[in-house]
């Protein structure tokens, strides 16, 4: 616990600030009580107010271009892509055997980014914890344990070893790394050994008023904000996630974001993919659905990689055509926030210190320092500065980067909005993970019958990574949403009712074929 400060070292602190034109912090010091001057004094010795004046001016005020000089933009060379819509399978089934084998020798990790909550989605809890409503009511923390799980089981199949260990590093910020460590020991880190599993926190920077002052959440407490994804960059670095890395001898690493429930965790078809290129970073890509739709794109800027925003391209430009696939989109390759980089680049990158801020405009409730009442703004009334995790990618050569285009409907399901807003929300996501099931269990040779062709089966990750499986191998529960309390009954014991279902089901389906209700729970 935090203790308050001595005169001297009060005195010192007040100085600083006020140098910095920012001694309004100390306004409500003195009506503190012990407790809370010990915190306020805690967490101000944490900023160097210097450098946040410098950060807010040079956000708010950013250099102008320079003026003749024209922005070109292409997209990436062909050398720096490759796509899973029309690679030869012999390239992914080398990538995917490659990724394997790193994979089975413990060289590969996963970095979550999982710092936000799911504040729109109706919820105070880290957004990780959320159920987008599946039969088997798992939450996002959870399928994405059990897709590592599975992988470590694959790799370790594959090079004859009794363990395979992915190390999963997961980022949380202030507000979300309690319950983010409460809600993994409550469920047994989903089958994972917690010493393989290392939460961490990223950095914070105080919230700027429209008039560049630092503001105040409460008469002791200062008003800050997560730094953007661009501050896993700082938080790899000083909080020892590098360190641990090195000890384990990992040398490719792969990064997301927690709010995609698709998401191919430590995927060895990018993993081997970018291993193969020995690149520096790659990145997943998705098709740009239309010209129109607002995302960020994967290309070169002045011959740099780079990630251009939406509002940044003109119209000409968003809808020019590729000149060899007529009626396909010149710049198509829409970034997800899905990452890979090698431990080489991550561990020598000192110049995530000079990373670019970022300006988001936001309502922000506060402290007024002449009344000290507590404000709840109708508009926007102050900053929070960002750095975007893409901001380090111009800093490589091409010859260092690369891009995979996957498809949508099997990568890429963001969870964004608030439930029953239609798009990007808890049902479509559900939706995405249920049809991609339906999917798997079609190819596999399953019947699926539903009355409506929106209905989905969800496959248990635990028991098949992508669409490998086949009939024969099925482990199954009929489970339709109608009999799903009966279902669990026989998942409770598995023991007694589920083997003799086992040992029919490898033996006979090679020649019945499995008919399924649609909303099923398949594992």
């Amino acid at each position: 616990m935090a203790t308050e400060p001595t005169a001297s070292q009060l005195s010192e602190l007040k100085e600083t600030y006020a140098k910095a034109g920012q001694d309004q912090v100390f306004k409500f010091y003195d009506g503190l009580s012990s407790e809370e001057k010990a915190a306020l004094y805690e967490q101000l010795s944490g900023f160097d107010p210097d450098k946040i004046n410098k950060l807010a001016d040079e956000a708010l005020n950013p250099p102008k271009s320079e003026e003749g000089k024209q922005t070109v933009l292409e997209p990436l060379p062909d050398n720096a892509t490759a796509s899973i819509l029309d690679s030869k399978k012999g390239d992914i089934d080398g990538w995917y055997e490659l990724g394997l084998d790193l994979i089975g020798d413990n060289k590969v990790a996963v970095v979550l980014m999982a710092g936000g909550q799911g504040t729109r989605l109706g919820s105070s809890a880290p957004k990780g914890c959320y159920d987008i409503g599946l039969p088997s009511k798992k939450s996002l923390f959870q399928i994405q344990a059990e897709r590592i799980w599975k992988v470590q089981q694959l790799a370790a199949k594959k090079c004859g070893k009794e363990k395979a260990v992915v190390a999963w590093y997961v980022m949380t910020s202030g507000p979300t790394r309690g319950p983010t460590e409460d809600f993994f020991k409550s469920k047994n880190y989903f089958g994972l050994d917690p010493s393989d599993v290392f939460i961490f926190e990223q950095g914070v920077l105080p919230c700027i008023s429209n008039e560049g002052k630092i503001m105040l959440e409460s008469k002791g407490k200062v008003a800050v904000a997560p730094d953007g994804n661009g501050g896993i960059y700082q938080a790899l670095y000083t909080k020892g996630v590098l360190e641990d890395m090195e000890k384990r001898g990992v040398e490719h690493i792969h990064a997301y974001c927690v709010d995609n429930c698709l998401v191919k965790v430590a995927d060895p078809v990018f993993i081997g993919f970018a291993a193969a290129k020995k690149v520096d970073i790659a990145t997943k890509v998705v098709r740009k659905r239309n010209a129109t739709e607002s995302v960020g794109l994967i290309l070169q800027k002045n011959g740099k990689p780079d990630v251009v925003e939406y509002s940044e391209i003109d119209k000409a430009t968003a809808e020019a055509e590729d000149a060899n696939q007529p009626g396909v989109l010149k710049f198509r390759a829409a970034n997800i926030v899905n990452h890979y980089y090698s431990y080489r680049w991550l561990s020598d990158l000192k110049s995530w210190q000079d990373l670019p801020h970022h300006v988001a405009r936001k309502k922000i409730p506060c402290v007024d320092v002449e009344t000290g009442e507590t404000v709840k703004p109708t508009k926007a009334n102050g900053i929070k500065l960002e750095q975007f995790v893409f901001d380090v990618f111009p800093r490589l050569p091409l010859d260092k980067f690369a891009c995979m285009e996957v498809r949508r409907e099997d990568e890429f399901s963001p969870l964004k909005n608030a439930p029953g807003t239609g798009e990007d929300d808890p049902d479509t996501s559900k939706r995405d993970i249920m049809l991609q099931g339906k999917r798997w269990t079609q190819a596999a040779g399953a019947v699926v019958e539903s009355e409506s062709p929106d209905a989905g089966i969800e496959v248990d990750p635990r028991y098949s990574y992508v669409s490998t499986f086949r009939c024969g191998k099925f482990q199954i529960i009929l489970a339709d949403l109608k009999v799903l309390r009966a279902a669990r009954a026989w998942r409770s014991s598995k023991g007694r009712l589920l083997w003799p279902l086992r040992f029919w089901t490898t033996r006979l389906a090679n020649w019945i074929r499995l008919r399924i209700s649609a909303g099923a729970h398949v594992t």
